[in-house]
Order: C-alpha cells, then structure tokens, then sequence
C-alpha cells in the first residue's frame, strides 16, 4: 500500500479519461482512489475554449481528492498537472509538454481553432501513432479521439509559466517521442531537478496504451512509494 490516498489523472489533448484504463486498474490495486474525468470544453464550445480553462477544471478535480494525493498528467495533461501541483503531495508527468522557456524546443505545429481528430481520426493513423501498442489497444483509441480546443494547443505552445513544483516529482519519458523529444524532457527534467524515468516504449502515449503501459504505472506506484512519506 502506498501512503498516497488519491490521485488525479488528467489526459492529453484529444484523449480522454479512458487513456488511463491501464494505469486506473494498477493503481486502484495498490489502494489508490483514482479519479480520471474528461476535460469539458466551456459552454461556447471547444474553439472559445482555452488553458485557463481546463486548468480551473483540473484544480477543482484535484481540491476533491484526499490527501496525501498524487497528480497525473500526460502530453498537455502534464502541464496542466504542473499548473496545480502545488495543491498536490506528488506530481508524475508522462511526456508533457514543458513550461515557458522550454516549449520552444518543441517541433513547429500550426492548429486551427477546432483540431478535428475525431472527425479525421483513421485506425491506420492510430496504429502508426501507437506502434508499441497491440491491436486491440490501437482499436480502442480510435474509437475514442475526440476534436480539441486549437487555443489550448497555441497558448501551450507559445509558452506557460509555471512554478517548479514543490513536491516530489517524477518526469517518464518514451524512448522514441515524436511529439516531445526524449533529449527536451531530459533537459527540463534535469533543470528542474525531478527525478526521471526513461522508458522503452516508443510512442508518445505509450507509457499509457502501450504494451509497456502495466509496467510503467506499476514503476510510478513504486516511484510514490519512496518519494510521499508513509503517515
């Protein structure tokens, strides 16, 4: 059992809750109250929608939670995970995406207001972007992209300011990262002195649909073991 109680898991653009179905069923047997909701676009719709947004959704989840609690993120799940770890007792951050100044490392990408993943999402494509996942995994994801706010994605790539987070923190890594390169999370990882975990998997959400997905959470568990104080 970990001393951690709850924990926040908060998903990637055009994902949703059900990208941690391996991790949720890892850590809730390990005796942690796992809470994975879907981001919510604001009433105007997904193009009126920006990372303010979603961060006030994200730090309302969290003030929910028991304490000690963990908070989880993926790709921009991980920066908003940053945006509220201050109101956390451990922070684990699967290839996010980095705070200003780091962000500028970040491959060039143009989005429209509404990025239409769902509407142009195809299984051929979702089997290239999880090439370590199996078929089943890959099916699963195609089903579930969903279309994204273009404005959340530009204010992330334009740069947020975050404060280094007081907690512990662990930063995990996929070998093979497209979308955030293996040698940018290295470098803000090492300058913000968090502890880091490079993995084998090969793929941006790998860590989490992957074949590798049950291993990595179970290593986050034990991560939490050692960094929250038992009592």
């Amino acid at each position: 059992m970990t001393a951690v109680r709850a924990a926040l898991l908060v998903h990637g653009a055009g994902g949703g809750g059900w990208e941690w179905k391996v991790w949720r069923g890892v850590w809730e047997a390990a005796g942690i109250v796992v809470s994975a909701p879907d981001l919510q676009p604001v009433a105007a719709g997904l193009a009126a929608t920006g990372f303010d947004d979603y961060l006030c959704q994200v730090r309302d989840a969290l003030a929910t939670l028991p304490r000690p609690r963990a908070v989880v993120g993926a790709s921009l799940g991980g920066l908003l995970a940053l945006g509220v770890a201050d109101a956390a007792d451990a922070a684990v951050l699967v290839n996010p995406l980095p705070p200003a100044p780091w962000q500028g490392e970040l491959p060039a990408r143009a989005w429209p207001d509404v990025v239409p993943w769902q509407r142009t999402a195809r299984l051929a494509g979702t089997r290239r972007a999880l090439g370590d996942a199996d078929e089943a995994s890959a099916l699963f994801a195609f089903r579930r992209w969903r279309d994204e706010s273009g404005a959340v994605l530009r204010e992330a790539h334009a740069g947020v300011a975050v404060l280094r987070p007081s907690c512990p923190t662990l930063l995990i890594a996929s070998r093979d990262d497209a979308d955030v390169p293996p040698a940018l999370s290295r470098s803000f990882a090492d300058a913000w002195e968090m502890e880091r975990l490079q993995t084998l998997s090969g793929s941006h959400v790998g860590p989490l649909l992957g074949r590798e997905a049950a291993g990595i959470a179970v290593q986050a568990v034990e991560w939490l073991n050692h960094a929250v104080p038992d009592g």
